[in-house]
């Protein structure tokens, strides 16, 4: 069934799901998990915390089902926005206690922790150039959007506020934008 097909019954299932109806949710699981799960395997690139998100991903849907309002996003659009906000947590979790870790061993050696420079910062600037190119090759709006969604950590509702723009036109540039850039970085030749 095409996707916009299927909206209406995904809009039956998050309503029964709100309602606390057992088998809406199961019925919304099934259809969306692998979905959900493959967006997180690509963003966090580790299946074990992709499988945790997941499940704390439709556990909020469960408990929060009634917050979901179908003028922001398809229920696949607040599906997936779900599961990228709970897994930009678990990224800037995992950064904060590393960062915690370091200076701890830190202050208990007495001594800085060196970094390697080499081989990884080459990497780090020719990702970052790389990306840049990509980035410039977007219409400036999309390019916008995302630099205010990734770079700024911005969340779409407040880059519509900011850009004085309707919450979905932001989420279509960004969507457009980085199914655009997906394109770019995978044909490196073409950046």
């Amino acid at each position: 069934m095409p996707l916009n097909e299927r909206e209406p019954d995904d809009l039956m299932l998050v309503g029964g799901v709100a309602a606390g109806d057992e088998a809406a949710f199961r019925e919304l699981f099934d259809r969306y998990a692998s979905t959900v799960l493959g967006f997180l395997i690509q963003l966090l690139r580790d299946r074990a915390q992709a499988e945790e998100v997941l499940q704390e991903t439709f556990l909020q849907v469960w408990e929060q089902a009634d917050r979901y309002r179908p003028s922001g996003a398809s229920p696949r659009g607040w599906l997936l926005m779900l599961a990228r906000s709970r897994a930009l947590d678990r990224v800037r979790s995992s950064r904060s206690r590393q960062g915690r870790e370091n200076r701890v061993a830190t202050e208990a050696s007495g001594a800085r922790v060196a970094q390697p420079e080499g081989p990884r910062r080459l990497e780090d600037d020719e990702r970052r150039a790389v990306v840049s190119r990509a980035l410039e090759t977007l219409p400036d709006e999309q390019r916008h959007c995302i630099e205010l969604a990734f770079f700024r950590g911005l969340t779409h509702r407040e880059i519509a506020e900011s850009l004085e723009q309707p919450l979905g036109t932001v989420k279509s540039r960004i969507l457009l934008g980085m199914k655009k850039l997906r394109q770019s970085l995978a044909e490196p030749s073409r950046v």
